[in-house]
């Protein structure tokens, strides 16, 4: 496994299989990392363990070779978040990709309703994708619809938030860290904790730091990736 505790005495062996601990930039798609991470090392089988908005930063796993049979695996981990929600207004995509599309007024939300707010998310629930989204319909990604004014909605699916913290409130700012099942939309937690309070909110800023066991402390970037690597698959 290359982290960033191996990086520099790690011998790998993409063709073989290899696991990689990314931490993706801002403004990156997974995609992005993985077409990175494939012409660096010139390997074909190249795949990512869970999207990560372009949006977002944080950790990303990525699969070479036959390790990528183990993708659905580590893509059945939890994932932790930490992130910011911004309250009083609300995009369509739920987050910052997309302009504001309301705004109200947040003067009468306190403390205590946000905290009281937090508590009814905890635990099994039920989660309706965004249209802004990766998921599917007929072979297309609902954001590829969404953009073109087609808005496609999918049918609710399970999810279970087993840790949701309020780290620190700065209205109209409240920052967070969320630990969830597999295929939780933290920009959908977001829209709906801004509906429970009555005024509004998106996801302004988002970093996955965890997902099972591995953490985003132990990862690499792309470019110290390719720094390390990409020299190796040229001699």
């Amino acid at each position: 496994m290359i982290t960033r505790e191996t990086l520099d005495n790690y011998r790998p062996d993409f063709e073989s299989g290899e696991v990689i601990l990314i931490d993706k930039q801002l403004y990156k798609s997974s995609f992005d990392i993985v077409y990175k991470v494939r012409k660096a090392i010139n390997v074909k089988k190249v795949g990512h363990a869970g999207t990560l908005d372009p949006m977002a930063t944080g950790l990303l796993i990525v699969c070479t070779g036959k390790m990528t049979k183990q993708i659905a695996s580590f893509r059945g981990l939890d994932k932790t978040y930490t992130g910011v929600f911004t309250i009083g207004k609300t995009t369509p995509s739920f987050d910052i990709e997309t302009e504001f599309d309301s705004e109200s007024d947040y003067s009468d939300i306190t403390d205590e309703m946000i905290k009281e707010t937090v508590k009814s998310f905890l635990g099994k629930g039920f989660q309706i994708p965004p249209v802004y989204s990766a998921v599917k319909h007929k072979g297309k990604s609902l954001y590829q619809f969404a953009r073109k004014g087609i808005k496609i909605e999918k049918g609710p699916r399970e999810i279970f938030i087993s840790r949701f913290e309020i780290l620190n409130i700065d209205l109209p700012e409240i920052r967070f860290e969320i630990t969830c099942s597999t295929g939780t939309y933290i920009r959908v937690i977001a829209n709906d904790f801004g509906k429970k309070l009555g005024c509004g909110a998106y996801l302004s800023r988002l970093r996955r730091t965890g997902i099972g066991q591995f953490d985003v402390s132990n990862s690499v970037t792309i470019n110290e990736f390719n720094e390390k690597f990409k020299v190796l698959t040229l001699v």
